[in-house]
């Protein structure tokens, strides 16, 4: 059994959920993508190591997400709860893939590790905007499942 590296983890309390407006259920409407959505469809991804959602351990941010839709991109800048976060690679790529798996292909995702938070953001930073090593750690079915397992509504 693996031992935890922060054993008792800060809760912060959720934002509400956004108001979805008439305009946004038409699908005759190209509504544009903003920060708030790409926040909402990342929320809710599980910790690999605590019953909590990132938000719930203030690793995302809405005010860490940028958009620009006009250009297809999308930056989120996460938090690791402490500094020697072991679990830092999986949470970027499972932001990624979630990225990957719910935005239009047209968009570019950046996902890296806010400044100054993590003792090896370099070296995190460098493996999440790889993308030869992230479709490489995808083709690991041990890492698959971890990485679905965070992606999984909580039951």
């Amino acid at each position: 059994m693996s031992r935890l590296e922060n054993v008792n983890p800060a809760v912060f309390e959720t934002a509400k959920d956004r108001e979805v407006l008439p305009e946004e259920e038409d699908d005759d409407v190209k509504d544009r993508i903003d920060a708030r959505e790409v926040f909402d469809l990342l929320r809710n991804i599980n910790d690999p190591e605590h019953p909590l959602t990132l938000e719930e351990l203030n690793v995302l941010q809405q005010a860490h997400i940028s958009v620009d839709d006009d250009q297809s991109y999308v930056k989120v800048v996460f938090t690791p709860t402490i500094p020697h976060c072991s679990m830092a690679t999986l949470i970027g790529l499972a932001i990624r893939v979630k990225l990957l798996r719910s935005l239009p292909e047209r968009f570019k995702v950046d996902v890296s590790v806010e400044p100054g938070t993590h003792a090896q953001e370099q070296a995190v930073n460098k493996q999440l905007s790889d993308k030869e090593r992230v479709a490489a750690a995808l083709e690991n079915n041990h890492l698959l499942d971890v990485v679905n397992q965070c992606l999984s509504p909580n039951s």
